[in-house]
């Protein structure tokens, strides 16, 4: 069943909201998250516009321009404030757990 809003974001959602700080196109989000994570994610083609795709439809990223046929997204308002929420939400959860692991 697909969420309707975004409560909390997916690890994949997440880092390609944290590529699109800077504007890029699909390959280089692709790209950036590999190295931001060690090949760890790695987010296909399929799932990065599906994605894309839907965050533009609820006003999360948007393009701005087309370089060689390369579409480049950007971050909205709206965008920002969903990523640094889940930064913030995140950071929480590494906290407690700090805490209850003693470190």
């Amino acid at each position: 069943m697909a969420r309707k809003q975004l409560q909390t974001l997916t690890e994949p959602m997440y880092y390609i909201l944290l590529s699109l700080l800077t504007p890029a196109h699909g390959y280089g989000v692709m790209k950036t998250i590999l190295e931001l994570t060690d090949g760890r994610v790695n987010v296909g083609p399929g799932t990065l516009y599906a994605l894309l795709s839907r965050f533009e439809k609820e006003d999360i990223v948007k393009k701005t321009t087309v370089v060689d046929n390369k579409k480049f997204y950007a971050l909205t308002d709206k965008g920002y404030k969903i990523l640094k929420d889940e930064h913030n939400r995140l950071k929480k959860l590494v906290y407690h757990g700090d805490i209850l692991l003693g470190e």
